[in-house]
C-alpha cells in the first residue's frame, strides 16, 4: 500500500485506540465518525489492511478480531496534543519496549511530498554554503551553535534566554540567578557541535563508539555516568518504561545502528537516530540531546543543513516524542523533522 488514505487512517486508530477490534466494531466506529461505508466495504479494506503488512489478524469467523502491526503503529496518523491530554496511565500506547520496532522502520520513511521539500530545501541550502567567504562561514557557524544550544536546552528543561546563551557562548558570562549546571549544559551543546562538524567523516553512519562518545562531550561535569547504562530509567510524563537489562539495551543499540545503515537517504538515518536514540534510553541521562546532535552528524556528513530546532514548539516536541514511546508512530516528529529541515536550509550556511 503505496499511500494511506484517511479512511486506512481512521480504522487504524480505531484499532490502536482499542486494542483489537472486530469488523463490525470497525464499521460501528467509522459510521460514527462520519464515514459512509458498509460492513462488506470496511471487510473488503481491512483484508487490503491485513496485506499490507499494516494489521494482523487474530482468530477465525465470527471470532476474527483485528490488532495493529508495528508497520501499522509506525504509519499511524496519531494526534500528538490529543492523545498526550491523557493521563500517561490511562493512554492507550504501549508501556514497554518494541523489540520489532527498529527492523520494521521502512528503509524509506517519506512520502514522495516529504521528499520534494526535503530534496527542494536541500537545493537551496545547497546554493547558501557555495563560495561563503570564511568570515561569513565562521558567523553562520557561531549563530546556528548558540540557537541550537539555546533551543535544545530549552527542550530539557533548561531556563537560559536566547540572549543569555549567546552572551555566555561568545563572552563566556554565565547569566545570573541560573544554575552553574545549566551554563555546563550550553557549553556541552557547544562543544558536541563542534565536535561533528570537525569530524563528519566519522558520522556516515551511527556506531557505539560515535554515539557514546557524543553523549560524553554533552554530559561532561553534569553528574551523569558515561557508557550504556546499567540500570532502570523513567520517562516523565509517559507510561512507556525503556528497558532495564545491560545486555538488552545493547542489544537494542545494535539493532538502532544497523536500522540507520539500512535507511536510504540521509534524512531518514537522522530521523531514525532522532527517535530512535531517544526511545531506547541508552544511557542514564542527555539520551534526547544526544539524539538531537547525532541527528546532525549525521546530516553534515552527507551534506544536508544542520537543525537548530530554533522555530519548533517544546511541548509539541516532547508530545511527538511521547507518540513514538508509547504507538511507535513516527508520523508526529517526522512532521516536525521535515518541518526543522526546511527552516534550517533556508536560515543557515553552515558547511
Amino acid at each position: 500500500m503505496n499511500k494511506i488514505s484517511s479512511k486506512h487512517k481512521k480504522t487504524l486508530n480505531i484499532i490502536l485506540e482499542k486494542g483489537e477490534a472486530k469488523s463490525s466494531d470497525i464499521h460501528a466506529e467509522l459510521v460514527r465518525a462520519g464515514e459512509d461505508l458498509s460492513l462488506v466495504t470496511v471487510k473488503r479494506m481491512l483484508s487490503e489492511m491485513v496485506e499490507a503488512e499494516l494489521l494482523v489478524v487474530n482468530g477465525s469467523g465470527p471470532a476474527t478480531a483485528y490488532t495493529a502491526s508495528t508497520t501499522g503503529r509506525i504509519n499511524a496518523d496519531i494526534d500528538a496534543k490529543k492523545y498526550c491530554a491523557t493521563e500517561p496511565d490511562k493512554r492507550f500506547g504501549l508501556s514497554t519496549y518494541n523489540f520489532d520496532l527498529f527492523s520494521a522502520l521502512p528503509p524509506r520513511l517519506f512520502s514522495d511530498e516529504e521528499i520534494k521539500i526535503m530534496d527542494g530545501a536541500t537545493a537551496i541550502y545547497s546554493e547558501r554554503i557555495k563560495d561563503v567567504p570564511e568570515a561569513i562561514q565562521k558567523k553562520e557557524l557561531e549563530r546556528l551553535i548558540i540557537e541550537l544550544s539555546w533551543k535544545s536546552s530549552k527542550i530539557e528543561g533548561n531556563t537560559y534566554t536566547l540572549l543569555d546563551t549567546e552572551r555566555l557562548l561568545l563572552e563566556n558570562k554565565e547569566a545570573p540567578g541560573h544554575s552553574a549546571s545549566e551554563a555546563r549544559m550550553i557549553l556541552n551543546h557547544k562543544n558536541a557541535f563542534n565536535f561533528i562538524h570537525d569530524n563528519k567523516t566519522e558520522f556516515k553512519n551511527i556506531t557505539l563508539a560515535n554515539l557514546e562518545k557524543l553523549h560524553t562531550i554533552l554530559v561532561e561535569d553534569l553528574s551523569i555516568g558515561f557508557g550504556l547504562r546499567n540500570k532502570l530509567v523513567g520517562v516523565v510524563g509517559s507510561k512507556y518504561r525503556p528497558l532495564d537489562n545491560g545486555h538488552q539495551i545493547k542489544e537494542a543499540v545494535e539493532a538502532l545502528i544497523d536500522a540507520v545503515r539500512k535507511a536510504g537517504a540521509p534524512e531518514a538515518k537522522a530521523l531514525i537516530a532522532l527517535s530512535g536514540i531517544s526511545y531506547v534510553q541508552p544511557f542514564e541521562d542527555g539520551n534526547k540531546r544526544t539524539s538531537r546532535l547525532m541527528a546532525n552528524a549525521l546530516l553534515l556528513a552527507h551534506d544536508r543543513a544542520p537543525l537548530s530546532y530554533r522555530s519548533v514548539d517544546e511541548d509539541g516536541y516532547r508530545e511527538a516524542m511521547l507518540v513514538f514511546y508509547e504507538i511507535n508512530s513516527i508520523v508526529p516528529i517526522k512532521n516536525i523533522f521535515v518541518d526543522q529541515y526546511e527552516f534550517a536550509a533556508k536560515n543557515y550556511a553552515v558547511k
